[in-house]
């Protein structure tokens, strides 16, 4: 049995999205990150970063069990025990690993900025730089329109962990200023992959009730 560790966050969502699309048993443990739980002892011996999302396989490689951190490393590990949504083949699986890695680094990080200074904004807080953040966001979600010229999902024909990866950060594309009539293939592929039966049950673990 798999053990998330999480809650309904764009990263959090990255691993219960892909626990969902490949149907493996897996239990929630929901993380109070308001009493940043993930920063008590017991949590940092299983992730000495303190983040969400963490995984623990009880039957990993060779029957053992494995801890895995990083929501890239989850869709990963996760693609390779399930053989689903990471291509064999060369070519494709690279470009899969190329937009997973962008999305790992470029979408995720200033994407979480966004969020952060317009939780200050909305709070009557100093939020300084707020719109050189969300220019450059906007700049990525171009980028990945742009990639998007070959085929419906980020990879091309196939549907896979790089598009696991993006959605839930597009998915907030509201609360980040974005204006995604101006993405008009993002703007398709959202739709596509948010009509996903996996996708639509993976935004809601853990549940949250604020509908975000």
């Amino acid at each position: 049995m798999i053990t998330l560790y999480a809650k309904a966050t764009s990263n959090g969502r990255k691993a219960s999205i892909m626990l969902e699309e490949t149907g493996l048993p897996y239990e929630v443990r929901p993380m109070a990150l308001e009493r940043k739980e993930q920063k008590e002892p017991w949590f940092l011996e299983i992730n000495p970063n303190g983040r969400i999302p963490v995984i623990a396989d009880d039957d990993g490689p060779d029957g053992e069990a494995v801890t895995v951190f990083e929501s890239g490393a989850i869709l990963m590990y996760l693609a390779e025990k399930s053989g689903r949504f990471l291509p064999g083949d060369a070519a494709i699986r690279a470009r899969t690993l190329e937009w997973l890695f962008f999305v790992s680094t470029h979408l995720t990080f200033d994407a979480m900025q966004v969020h952060w200074l317009v939780r200050l904004r909305d709070a009557g807080k100093p939020h300084p730089d707020l719109e050189d953040w969300q220019e450059e966001n906007a700049r990525i979600y171009g980028v990945m329109d742009t990639g998007l010229a070959d085929g419906p999902y980020l990879a091309g024909a196939q549907y896979t962990i790089a598009d696991i990866a993006a959605y839930p950060w597009v998915y907030r594309w509201e609360m980040q200023g974005i204006d995604l009539d101006a993405f008009p293939r993002l703007k398709a592929w959202f739709e596509t992959v948010g009509a996903r039966d996996g996708v639509i049950r993976g935004l809601g673990v853990p549940p949250r009730d604020d509908g975000l």
